[in-house]
């Protein structure tokens, strides 16, 4: 737990320095300013690492593609949000638009043109979420989405929403399906932290074109199949420490 509190205000405070010592980064250009957020990310794996002794593996990266793609993940943890960053070429994730109103973060949000979502908005909220995500695509770069829109805890049954299914549909891109296990590490609402290897595994893309419900199905299946066996795999690990 010491190690825990130790890391967390460690991160609090050099995520504040990032945000508000780098805010001239608003004005440069936004490569430069993707490069400081993936920097950022990198450290704060360092730090974790370092003071918790959370580690990470990746898997299968091979199988992104190097064009434009829609990336869909499996999210357990707040872990997700900066720890995947730099696995991609130029990623964009979705966010809930409240997030765009915070100070430095939202604006930060802006400058790295991630993608705002209004759930409570209805249908004309997702025809700005999809044309937002056209725009991304044409410029080459990943869409980034948890599908169950939420963390879950580890184990938990699926819970996918229909985002996943209107993204797929209208980019025309492929679907990487992306596993993982940093629930056990780093569990939802608590500060405590565990020590392990989080492991993220992207799997076999899925084509373009495939029928709504064929497309869920397939998405669903290798997600929360690979998740299972990456948590059951961090038990036995646990286990033999």
């Amino acid at each position: 737990m010491v190690r825990s509190l130790i890391f967390n205000v460690v991160f609090f405070v050099s995520t504040t320095l990032f945000v508000v010592l780098g805010s001239p980064l608003l004005f440069a250009p936004r490569s430069w300013a993707m490069a400081a957020l993936a920097f950022h990310a990198k450290m704060e794996l360092f730090l974790l690492k370092l003071i918790v002794g959370i580690d990470l593996e990746v898997r299968g990266i091979d199988r992104l593609p190097t064009g434009p793609c829609l990336v869909a993940a499996k999210h357990q943890s707040a872990w997700e949000t900066f720890a995947l960053i730099p696995l991609f070429r130029d990623p964009a994730f979705l966010m809930k638009r409240e997030l765009f109103w915070i100070p430095f973060h939202g604006w930060f949000s802006h400058k790295f043109r991630m993608i705002p979502v209004d759930r409570d908005k209805g249908p004309a909220a997702l025809r700005a979420m999809l044309r937002e995500a056209k725009k991304r695509v044409a410029c080459g770069r990943e869409i980034i989405i948890f599908p169950e829109g939420t963390r879950r805890p580890p184990g938990a049954p699926p819970d996918y929403k229909t985002g996943v299914i209107l993204l797929y549909d209208a980019l025309g891109v492929p679907c990487v399906p992306v596993a993982l296990n940093s629930g056990v590490f780093w569990p939802r609402r608590t500060l405590r932290r565990y020590p392990g290897t989080v492991v993220v595994e992207f799997l076999d893309p899925i084509p373009p074109g495939l029928p709504k419900g064929k497309f869920l199905d397939r998405l669903q299946e290798a997600i929360e199949t690979a998740s299972d066996r990456l948590l059951a795999e961090a038990r036995r690990r646990n286990q033999t420490r």
